[in-house]
């Protein structure tokens, strides 16, 4: 089931193709100049090849292409863990010709943590979000906990603080983690493991470390196999596709809360009634069974926002993320 992204209130816009007039000095009249958008194909560029960010943008990008009669091609911009793609489109002509599709932490904690080329609030026009999606706490069946509530007990009654392991420090998953310690007024030891989460997966699941944060999609298998125990998802309801694991705020840490999302902005300065029309076109494609079952699949929810909601989400979890990095001193890399 869908959710609002914040409280909703939006009609569609029209997907028929509008005009936009410029008035033109020619001798001693004027010329109407119009327009009609699309009138070239679209690039929706994304910054991580063979990922489920690619499968996403191919999977909107076909459709907007049906919806256009226009192409719509992705284009993968590989490097800086996202931050190149971003840039590209950030220094992109301010037409609707060039997309970008990020997830939260590009824009949300990447700036926070080291220099980026581009600057979140300034650069870019949020368009619409795709998907949201919780991040999942498991434990390794050997520690002898169930819920959060377990959890924090056994860590408060602890000398030495457990460890916990996620795919590298000011990754979502670690500042996910990070809250969920400050928020219980617990000790924890991460274990950062770079960019791989299967480095992360084998060895919790052998036992080296306590507890893991990743993605439900990723660590399901392994909880359903009995090789790793959930203790709760983030989000503030439970996911579609595992309904049996309780959130975190229902499993012992009331209040708890953080979630990542996939979005879609293009550079800023491109006209209104563009980003309005194309965020028209994405409501429309994410309000289609298909998608819906697509994304939940992949441990997704579908999201509507309009680009005014999508605009004030991006900048709350932008100074969200600044302060619990400032919090916990991760610093900016030079």
């Amino acid at each position: 089931m869908a959710q609002p992204l914040v409280t909703l209130s939006f009609s569609f816009c029209s997907i028929a193709a509008f005009a936009t007039g410029a008035i033109i000095a020619a001798g001693g009249g004027a010329v109407l100049a119009a327009e009609v958008y699309p009138a070239k194909p679209i690039r929706l560029v994304h910054g991580y090849p063979g990922s489920s960010s690619e499968i996403n943008a191919r999977h909107i990008a076909q459709r907007l292409t049906d919806l256009y009669g226009q192409q719509v091609i992705v284009e993968p911009k590989a490097g800086a863990t996202g931050t190149i793609a971003a840039d590209f489109v950030a220094k992109s002509a301010p037409d609707g010709y060039t997309l970008l599709l990020s997830p939260s932490s590009v824009l949300g904690s990447t700036p926070h943590l080291r220099k980026v080329p581009f600057n979140t609030l300034r650069d870019f026009a949020p368009v619409a979000p795709a998907a949201v999606f919780s991040f999942m706490l498991v434990s390794h069946p050997s520690v002898p906990v169930k819920t959060a509530r377990d959890l924090i007990a056994l860590a408060k009654s602890r000398k030495l603080a457990m460890t916990y392991s996620t795919t590298g420090v000011g990754s979502a998953y670690h500042l996910a983690t990070v809250m969920f310690a400050l928020q219980a007024g617990i000790d924890l030891l991460h274990v950062p493991y770079g960019t791989s989460g299967s480095s992360a997966m084998v060895d919790l699941v052998a036992g080296r470390t306590d507890l893991g944060m990743n993605s439900p999609v990723f660590l399901l298998p392994q909880v359903r196999a009995g090789k790793l125990r959930a203790i709760g998802t983030t989000g503030t309801r439970r996911i579609a596709s595992a309904p049996e694991i309780p959130t975190i705020a229902e499993s012992g840490l009331p209040g708890f809360e953080i979630s990542g999302w996939q979005g879609i902005l293009a550079p800023a300065g491109t006209p209104r009634e563009i980003v309005a029309q194309l965020n028209g076109a994405l409501q429309k494609i994410l309000a289609t069974a298909e998608i819906n079952r697509i994304w939940e699949e992949a441990g997704l929810e579908v999201i509507f926002a309009t680009p005014e909601q999508f605009s004030v989400t991006l900048r709350n979890d932008y100074e969200r993320y600044g302060r619990l990095i400032q919090k916990i001193g991760a610093g900016i890399e030079q």
